[in-house]
This record gives C-alpha cells, sequence and structure tokens, in this order.
C-alpha cells in the first residue's frame, strides 16, 4: 500500500545514448584489376545535452539517427576505409566536433575477412586474364572489432576479436585440483585443450598530438603473438594459458596496455570404447558443446588501470 503522506521522490533522467546500430557497409577499392574488400558493421552511440527530448519529447539537440546512418556510407566513400580503428575515429571525431550538444561518441565495429580466392592457371587464361584479383571468399576464423570512444579531447580505443576457435591437441594436463564429495573428474596428464578466444586489447594512445598506432600492423603482429603463445605453453590450466596469451601480447607490443580474454574450455571427453573390445588410446572424443567451464581475466603492463569491462558483452 503506497504511504500518501510521504512527499514523493524526484524522478531524474540517467545515463543515456542513441544512434543507428549495427549498418552494414562494403568498401570495394579497385586498384586497376586488383581489387580489395572491407566489410564492416558500425554502430554509432551518441550522448551529451539530451535532456529535454526525454523530459518534453524537444528534438530541438537531436542529430537523427538516420542521418548518422548516411554519414557512415558518405565517410566510407569521403575517407575510404584504411582500418576499422581509422574508419572509427573519422566518425567520432565528426559527430562530436560537428554537433555542439553531443559531447560524446562511441563507434563499435565489426570486420569481417575476406580472402582472396587462388584460381588455377587454366582457368585464368580461359577468362582472358593472367591473374584473377577481384574473386574472394569470406574468412571464418574470427570476427575482428573495435571500439572508439571520443570526448572533445581523449580517446579510447579498445581493439579485439572474438570467434577464433584453437585446439592443442595434446601437451596440456589438469591435476591437483580440489576434490570434494561431489567431484567426479579424473585428473588428466594429457588432454586436448581447446576453446573458442574473445579478447580486447587497449591501446595507450588517447591524444591527438601522439602518435597513432599502425592498426593493421598491431592486429596482425597481436593475433600472431596470442596463438603463439597458446601453441607454445605447455598448459597445465586454461588459466595458465590465457595469462600467457596475454603477456606476449603486452611484452611484444608496446602501443598496448590492457588485454582480457574471455575462454570457453571446449571440453572434449575420452569415448568408453571398452564395451566394444577396443583400446581408446587418446584417439576418439566426443566434443561436448554445454555446459563449459568459462575463464576470464585482465592481464595488464605493470602500473596501467583497468578500462576494459569485466563483462565484455557490455563493450
Amino acid at each position: 500500500m503506497t504511504d500518501l503522506s510521504r512527499p514523493a521522490r524526484p524522478v531524474i533522467l540517467g545515463q543515456n545514448q542513441y544512434g543507428k546500430a549495427e549498418n552494414r557497409v562494403v568498401k570495394i577499392t579497385r586498384d586497376g584489376d586488383t581489387h580489395h574488400i572491407k566489410d564492416l558493421n558500425v554502430s554509432v552511440a551518441l550522448s551529451g545535452d539530451m535532456d529535454d527530448v526525454h523530459y518534453s519529447g524537444s528534438n530541438a539537440n537531436v542529430l537523427p539517427t538516420d542521418t548518422t546512418k548516411n554519414t557512415v556510407y558518405a565517410f566510407a566513400k569521403e575517407h575510404g576505409i584504411e582500418s576499422a580503428e581509422q574508419f572509427g575515429i573519422h566518425l567520432a571525431r565528426h559527430f562530436v566536433t560537428s554537433q555542439e550538444p553531443i559531447k560524446t561518441a562511441r563507434i563499435r565495429i565489426e570486420e569481417y575477412t575476406w580472402e582472396r580466392i587462388a584460381t588455377s592457371d587454366a582457368n585464368s587464361k580461359f577468362i582472358g586474364s593472367d591473374e584473377v584479383n577481384h574473386s574472394f571468399v569470406r574468412k571464418g576464423q574470427e570476427t575482428r572489432v573495435t571500439q572508439i570512444t571520443y570526448d572533445g579531447e581523449s580517446w579510447e580505443v579498445i581493439s579485439g576479436l572474438k570467434d577464433l576457435t584453437v585446439m592443442n591437441s595434446t601437451n596440456s594436463e589438469f591435476w591437483g585440483y580440489v576434490k570434494d564429495k561431489y567431484t567426479t573428474l579424473k585428473e588428466a596428464y594429457d588432454r586436448i585443450l581447446a576453446t573458442e578466444v574473445s579478447g580486447r586489447w587497449r591501446f595507450n594512445w588517447t591524444d591527438d598530438d601522439e602518435r597513432m598506432p599502425n592498426w593493421e600492423k598491431s592486429y596482425e603482429q597481436v593475433r600472431k603473438h596470442m596463438l603463439q603463445a597458446f601453441a607454445e605453453t605447455y598448459s597445465l590450466s586454461l588459466q595458465q594459458t590465457l595469462y600467457q596469451m596475454g603477456a606476449r601480447i603486452i611484452n611484444h607490443r608496446s602501443e598496448i596496455d590492457e588485454v582480457r580474454f574471455s575462454l570457453p574450455n571446449k571440453h572434449h571427453f575420452l569415448v568408453d570404447l571398452e564395451p566394444f573390445g577396443l583400446k581408446n588410446d587418446n584417439e576418439v572424443y566426443f566434443a561436448a558443446d554445454r555446459p563449459y567451464g568459462l575463464i576470464e581475466a585482465t592481464i595488464l603492463r605493470d602500473g596501467c588501470e583497468p578500462h576494459i569491462p569485466v563483462d565484455l558483452t557490455n563493450l
């Protein structure tokens, strides 16, 4: 029952933002007969002096979300897409500097990679070209992601990837863990270690006066060091492997101060073949999709504070 003797507490507006989500833009760059593809999914979120539109419905400070969509496509033509990060920086700077009510712009981008299809010599000659440079197959290994936030003074760039599935078929163990009355898992001294990597890394570039990283090279190198660490770590736990992956990135890439990983353990269980009179010598496994162990952690350069959200879904 409502207590009518108490005065009503005031209601105020909290954090808010608006924009156009998931603008799919594909940019083809034609270098003679050789073509290049950048395939992005761009989401724009703007915040600033937006009290009136919430309180009274006045749209005086509102840039239509349809306009933000059009800006994405126009900028793909005007500025090209050198990298997801650079494209996001162009967009964020434009929205904050061109619209006085807008104080902060956050641009999230997913990038889908295409690989050039290698053709046979016979086929190339058949169509009358020495080499085919315009046919592609969508690369299915991972999705590249980035988030650019700009408040008119400083930048925050958090890039990463998701859906990168990796496996070590040996050089992984799991034993010596806590056991109680509910523990049934057997200790493993030679197991498959597999995971689907979701990772983010934060750049220490924050100011226009600082030298901007080479975004494309940085991504390639981070991915390389991450995969090398996964392959070269003799793993006693997925946590150990995760730390080595992050540490390798921090130690080799001076432009990055923070890395966060979310690694589901893609369990592979040995199948009991004894009922069939067969011995399973670490050869036949059942790949379980759920439930799965989920290992998450942040790795930081010493002296740096964490900024990447603990829940990666909230990036």
